[in-house]
């Protein structure tokens, strides 16, 4: 895996960017730039692990919430590949991987960057495909009430 690391900057409070981020329904919104139909299932606590999943094809990634600093940082360990809606493992392509969500506030704007480690198969993909994701969390944030 390659780590790769993407930021944008965002008119917004911190509090703000993170509910968009992790909000049921924007998550739903922005993550669709990445994988289609893509969902969280389970609660973002510290050491609770949770699913992201495609609602398309039902594969997607059990992942550790292995530090957790409200409105500031996530740390998510990708613990195991699933398949048929997060029911039955498969193969290992994210496992063992991490990804983080980095939130810095200054002068009334938020700094979110993402650090994630990429299957090197898959890091063209991200690379086109997490600017736009980035570009919708700005949308959602900057343009909600």
């Amino acid at each position: 895996m390659l780590e790769l690391e993407f930021s944008i900057r965002i008119d917004q409070s911190k509090e703000k960017v993170w509910i968009t981020l992790w909000d049921k329904q924007s998550f739903r919104d922005w993550a669709n730039n990445i994988d289609e139909g893509t969902y969280l299932k389970g609660d973002l606590v510290e050491g609770n692990e949770i699913q992201f999943i495609s609602s398309v094809n039902g594969y997607g990634v059990t992942s550790l919430v292995a530090e957790l600093i409200p409105n500031q940082y996530i740390l998510f360990k990708h613990a195991a590949d699933t398949q048929n809606t997060g029911a039955e493992t498969r193969d290992k392509q994210w496992t063992g991987g991490s990804e983080s969500y980095t939130l810095v506030e200054e002068n009334n704007s938020t700094l979110l960057t993402i650090r994630s480690e990429i299957p090197e198969e898959l890091v063209d993909y991200f690379n086109q495909a997490m600017p736009i994701a980035l570009n919708r969390i700005k949308e959602l944030a900057e343009n909600t009430i």
